[in-house]
């Protein structure tokens, strides 16, 4: 969550990505940043995927991070 807060406050586009596991740990600590960075959460777990399960994964996510970057 930090590095998506520094790279925003350099004007730099970016999207937090994380597993669904951590979905009331990203806003917790966005809060306590006071920061509201674009957000995509994948299914969980990811540590016991394949690379090729990972890749399937990204690339269905894709879209989406591709809209959060985009939107204004």
């Amino acid at each position: 969550m930090h590095d998506i807060v520094n790279l925003e406050a350099l004007g730099i586009p970016g999207v937090f990505v994380a597993s669904t596991e951590f979905i009331t740990a990203a806003e917790t600590q966005a809060l306590a940043l006071g920061a509201d960075p674009a957000r995509v959460f994948v299914d969980h777990p990811i540590q016991d995927r394949t690379d090729s399960e990972i890749a399937m994964l990204a690339e269905e996510s894709l879209d989406a991070i591709i809209a959060e970057i985009v939107r204004d």
